[in-house]
C-alpha cells in the first residue's frame, strides 16, 4: 500500500501526464486556449492550468475535451480501450474528414489498391 506522500506524488504524475496529453491534442488540431477557453465556457487561465497540471480537470471538462479533441476519454487516462482505433488510423480519418466526396472515392479506390497489392504480396 502506498504512503500518502507515495500517492500524492503518483497523482501528480498522472496529472502532469494527461495535462500533456491535452495540450498536445489542442496545438495537433490548431486551436488556441482562448478558442478552447471559449467553446467549453470556462476562463483561459483555467484551461492555461489544466494543461500546466497546476489545475485538476474534472470528467465533465474531459470529456468535453475528448470530444472537440476527437478523442476517446481512454487517451487522456491511460486507460486500455480494446475497440479503439489506432492512433495512424484515426489520423488518416480526421484527415480525410476534410475532403471532398471527389477526393473520398479516390482515397477509397487507393485504400482498395494497397488492400489487394498487400493480398498478392502474402502469397
Amino acid at each position: 500500500m502506498k504512503s500518502p506522500a507515495d500517492q500524492g506524488k503518483s497523482d501528480h504524475a498522472e496529472r502532469l501526464a494527461i495535462a500533456d496529453k491535452l495540450r498536445e491534442s489542442r496545438e495537433y488540431i490548431g486551436l488556441s486556449q482562448d478558442e478552447v477557453a471559449n467553446r467549453l465556457d470556462i476562463p483561459r487561465t483555467a484551461l492555461s492550468n489544466i494543461e500546466t497540471g497546476q489545475r485538476k480537470v474534472d470528467v465533465i471538462e474531459l470529456r468535453k475535451l475528448a470530444t472537440l479533441y476527437r478523442r476517446p476519454v481512454s487517451y487522456f487516462t491511460g486507460d486500455a480501450d480494446p475497440s479503439e482505433i489506432p492512433a495512424p488510423v484515426q489520423h488518416l480519418a480526421r484527415t480525410a474528414s476534410k475532403l471532398s466526396s471527389n477526393d473520398l472515392q479516390e482515397l477509397s479506390r487507393f485504400a482498395d489498391f494497397l488492400k489487394s497489392r498487400s493480398s498478392v504480396e502474402e502469397e
